[in-house]
């Protein structure tokens, strides 16, 4: 069923919401009034091989506002929308992101050491759905994730995390190298949760400021993260299994920082 958005001469569309989909808008000219109006999209497809005025238009605009968008072949853009959509389908945002640096700030003038957890390529929703519940749970304040790489924040990811994507603050940066840089400089300690690392969990002091960071489900966190690192924390393990889902090695890691903190 369309949804009419006031003083805009454009329809926007909801797909089904259990498969997570959420909404979505398309064409050139409305996808392009939306960014100039302030909506927050979660992500935009465009059309391998696009070019012209319009579409370089568009471009400047998207990136000016630094929202994540992804080149397509046209067979991915028809799957979704089987009307004239223009080369370029924008899905709208299921929450709303929070600047880093004023979460940053916020969390410190609110307490003496803040916890915060970092998110290095994790691709699955539910994964990043999961580790948000347990983050609410454990009272971190706040989720970071990249604007590229990373998994969509959709209603999938919402109902993985039981509603916490709506409560924890999350913000998207465009360098997560950079975030590091601002954790640093604020005196964090940034904690590389990685099987490799010499120090088990129970030998990091998570009471002070503390930056947990998470790497993807594959290949861990990327080396330039890594090397950002200031602290490495390992989940002792006693099986034949290599290592934890993501997403549960992430509550393992932040319940040992709640324990200390109690």
């Amino acid at each position: 069923m369309p949804f009419f958005l006031l003083n805009l001469p454009w329809i926007l569309y909801s797909e089904d919401m259990e498969n997570g989909k959420g909404f979505y808008l398309y064409g050139m000219h409305p996808v392009t009034e939306a960014v100039r109006q302030g909506r927050r999209f979660e992500k935009v497809l465009l059309r391998k091989g696009m070019e012209g005025e319009q579409f370089r238009t568009l471009m400047e605009e998207l990136s000016a506002r630094e929202i994540p968008y992804q080149f397509v072949p046209s067979e991915k853009l028809g799957s979704i929308v089987r009307g004239a959509h223009q080369g370029v389908i924008a899905f709208l945002a299921q929450i709303d992101y929070v600047p880093f640096e004023e979460m940053v700030e916020g969390s410190l003038s609110r307490k003496a050491n803040p916890l915060f957890i970092v998110l290095d390529g994790v691709s699955d929703v539910r994964n990043l759905g999961a580790i948000a519940r347990s983050a609410e749970c454990a009272g971190v304040d706040g989720i970071v994730v990249p604007a590229k790489g990373s998994a969509s924040i959709n209603a999938d990811a919402v109902k993985a995390s039981a509603g916490a994507l709506l409560r924890v603050p999350v913000a998207r940066v465009p360098n997560l190298r950079a975030a590091l840089y601002y954790f640093r400089d604020s005196e964090f300690q940034i904690v590389a949760a990685s099987e490799k690392a010499e120090d088990e969990m129970y030998d990091v002091n998570f009471r002070k400021s503390t930056a947990i960071v998470m790497g993807s489900e594959g290949k861990g966190i990327s080396e330039p993260v890594l090397g950002l690192c200031t602290v490495g924390a390992r989940i002792p393990m006693a099986g034949l299994t290599g290592s934890l889902n993501v997403s549960v090695a992430a509550a393992v890691i932040l319940y040992e920082a709640v324990r200390q903190r109690k």
